[in-house]
C-alpha cells in the first residue's frame, strides 16, 4: 500500500469511527427516553421501563435489530420533543421464535401518540404483513397527543389505521399478543382487544374507552378507575382480558410460555447453507469510505467486507460497469447484489464512466440481474452510493430514460424480498431505482455516511441561490456579493442538515442507522424475517420488457 493510500485510509477511518460514535452518542441519549425524573416514577409504581421490559422479554443473548430509534428526533420542540416516537420497536426473539415487538415509552409524555408515533406503529404493521411475523404489543399509552389530534387521528394513515391493520393481521393468520401494563384509553384500547390474546397486570393495567374525569362530565357517574377498567374488572366482570398478572415480569413470562407452544410456519423457502465470516476484515470499511462524498472508491472492496467468504460472482462483469450485479452469501443466506460502483470505469466503448452514475447500460444489466432473481427466487441487497441517472444529450438520445424506466420496472415488480442499505449517496431518481423506500424494501437502513436528497448539496444549493436572488431583485433589492455568499451559507447549511440520514431516520424514511459492521446481521435477520411469508405473486414487469 503506497504511502498516499495508506494516508487516506487512515483519514477515512478516523473520520467514519468519529462519525460512529457521534451516532452511538445519540443512541445513548435515545435510550434514556424520557430522562431520570420520569424513568423513576414508573419504578415507583412496580412497573419496568419500555427498554426493560423488552430486554426481560426477548432471549438471553439473542439478536435483535431496533427499527426507527431515531424517530422523532429534531422534531416537536414546541413540546420538547418526542423521544424515538413514545415508543420501542424490535424485531428480536422470544422462546426462540422470531417477532416484532412494540413497546409504548410511558416516560415520554406519558406514551402519547404523536403524528410520528402512529407512522412508526404502522411501519412495524407493515413489516409484520410483508413477513407474516408474530407481533407483540406492550400497552402504556395515555392514548393521542390532544394538542396535534388533527395530525393523528381522521386521516388514511392516523391512528384508526392501526386497528384496521389489527384486523387485517388477524385474518391473515397473524400472531399478535397484547400485554397491557399501564394506560390504554380511548380508541388505543381497540389494540390489545383486537389481538389473539390480552392480559392485564394488576393494579398497574387498565383499560376503558373514558377515564374516570371524562365518565363524570360526560354521564355524571363517579367512579374510579381501577373499578372501571382495571385488571379484576375486566378478567372477573367484563372478561374483556384474557389473563391476569400481578406483576411485569410474570406477564412476560407469560408471554414467553405462549411462544413456547407455538406452530412452526411455512417457510418462503429462501436458500441457506452455514454461514462463514468474510475473509476480508470488515473493520476496513471505515478506512475504504472517504470522508468526501464525492470521491470514488472501490464498491467491490465493499462489497468483499460484507459477504461469506469474500465471495462474489459477479454478473456481466465487463458490461455495465456503473453498477455491480452478482450472486453472494449474507450468514449464509443466498443474496443477489446490486450496487453502484464508486470508481471511475471504462465502458465497453472506452469511455470514462463517473462513480455513483447510472448508464444506460448499467441500468439494463440491473434490470436483467433483477429479473433473474426473481426468477431463482433469491432475495436482493441493493447497495446504494447514486448520484443518479447520467444526463446530457448523448444519453438522452441513447434512451436513458427508457432504459432507467426498465429497471425501476423490474425492482417496482419484484416479489423476492428487498433490503436497501444506503452507504453515501441517494439522489434523485437513482435513489428510486437503487430500491429507495418507495419501492417497498423489507428493511431500509443508513450508514452514518448516507446522504439522501433530490439532487447534490452542490447543485441544489447553486439552483436555491439563483431563486432566492431573483426574487429577492424582482423586489427591487439590491444584492451584494456578501449578501450573496451569506446567503449561499443560510442555503448551504439548511439542505445540509435535511440531507443527514438523522433527518431521514428521524421521518422513518430509513428504519435505522446502524454501524456497518451491523449489516450482515440486518440482512440476515431481514431474509430470515421474510422466509416466514411464501412468494405467493407471480414476477411480471408489465409492458416495459428489457
Amino acid at each position: 500500500m503506497s504511502e498516499k493510500v495508506n494516508l487516506d485510509f487512515n483519514k477515512n477511518e478516523d473520520h467514519n469511527k468519529l462519525s460512529l460514535s457521534n451516532m452511538k452518542g445519540k443512541l445513548e441519549k435515545i435510550y434514556q427516553g424520557g430522562g431520570k425524573k420520569a424513568a423513576d416514577k414508573q419504578h415507583e409504581k412496580g412497573k419496568l421501563l419500555a427498554r426493560e421490559r423488552i430486554a426481560y422479554l426477548i432471549d438471553k443473548d439473542s439478536r435483535t435489530v431496533e427499527i426507527g430509534a431515531f424517530a422523532g428526533d429534531g422534531m416537536y420542540e414546541e413540546y420538547n420533543g418526542c423521544t424515538s416516537g413514545g415508543v420501542v420497536t424490535v424485531i428480536g426473539y422470544v422462546s426462540g421464535r422470531q417477532c416484532l415487538i412494540v413497546a409504548n415509552d410511558a416516560t415520554v409524555k406519558a406514551g402519547a401518540w404523536f403524528p410520528i408515533t402512529g407512522k412508526k406503529n404502522l411501519r412495524i404493521q407493515e413489516i409484520a404483513m410483508e413477513n407474516k411475523l408474530p407481533i407483540i404489543y406492550l400497552v402504556d399509552s395515555a392514548g393521542v397527543f390532544l394538542p396535534m389530534q388533527d395530525e393523528i387521528f381522521p386521516d388514511k394513515e392516523h391512528f384508526g389505521r392501526i386497528f384496521r391493520n389489527n384486523a387485517i393481521m388477524s385474518s391473515m393468520g397473524i400472531i399478535q399478543i397484547a400485554a397491557i401494563m399501564g394506560s390504554c384509553v380511548a380508541g388505543g384500547a381497540y389494540l390489545p382487544i383486537m389481538s389473539d390474546e390480552a392480559m392485564i397486570v394488576d393494579k398497574t393495567g387498565s383499560i376503558f374507552l373514558a377515564g374516570s374525569f371524562l365518565v363524570k362530565a360526560a354521564i355524571g357517574e363517579e367512579v374510579d378507575n381501577e373499578t372501571l377498567g382495571g385488571a379484576t374488572t375486566h378478567c372477573e366482570i367484563s372478561g374483556v382480558t384474557d389473563y391476569k398478572h400481578p406483576d411485569d415480569k410474570s406477564c412476560l413470562d407469560a408471554i414467553r410460555n405462549i411462544f413456547s407452544k407455538i406452530g412452526d410456519y411455512q417457510k418462503a423457502g429462501f436458500d441457506r447453507v452455514a454461514a462463514m465470516p468474510p475473509t476480508k476484515d470488515p473493520k476496513d470499511i471505515y478506512g475504504i469510505i472517504p470522508v468526501e462524498r464525492d470521491k470514488p472508491y472501490d464498491m467491490v472492496e465493499i462489497i468483499h467486507r460484507l459477504v461469506d467468504n469474500s465471495e462474489f460472482e459477479e454478473y456481466k462483469e465487463l458490461y455495465g460497469k456503473s453498477i455491480l450485479c452478482g450472486l453472494a452469501r449474507i450468514e449464509g443466506w443466498a443474496v443477489g447484489i446490486v450496487a453502484n460502483q464508486r470508481k471511475v470505469v471504462k465502458s465497453k466503448k472506452g469511455e470514462m464512466q463517473f462513480g455513483g452514475v447510472i448508464y444506460s447500460d448499467s441500468a439494463d444489466k440491473a434490470a436483467r440481474f433483477i429479473m433473474n432473481c426473481n426468477q431463482k427466487k433469491i432475495p436482493l441487497v441493493f447497495l446504494q452510493d447514486v448520484t443518479g441517472f447520467m444526463v446530457g444529450s448523448r444519453s438522452e438520445q441513447g434512451g436513458i430514460i427508457k432504459d432507467g424506466a426498465k429497471m425501476v420496472n423490474a425492482v417496482a415488480n419484484s416479489v423476492v424480498p428487498k433490503f436497501t442499505i444506503i452507504i453515501g449517496n441517494s439522489y434523485g431518481a437513482g435513489n428510486y431505482a437503487m430500491c429507495g423506500k418507495a419501492y417497498d424494501p423489507r428493511l431500509i437502513v443508513g450508514w452514518p455516511s448516507a446522504n439522501i436528497a433530490v439532487m447534490g448539496g452542490s447543485q441544489a444549493a447553486k439552483v436555491l441561490l439563483q431563486i432566492e436572488v431573483a426574487t429577492l431583485k424582482a423586489k427591487g433589492m439590491e444584492i451584494t456579493p456578501e449578501d450573496e455568499a451569506a446567503l449561499l451559507k443560510k442555503i448551504i447549511d439548511r439542505y445540509t442538515a435535511q440531507t443527514s440520514p438523522y433527518y431521514a431516520a428521524a421521518r422513518l424514511w430509513l428504519d435505522a442507522i446502524i454501524d456497518p459492521l451491523d449489516t450482515r446481521k440486518v440482512i440476515s435477520m431481514g431474509i430470515e424475517a421474510a422466509n416466514h411469508a411464501p412468494i405467493e405473486k407471480a414476477f411480471n414487469v408489465g409492458i416495459l420488457q428489457t
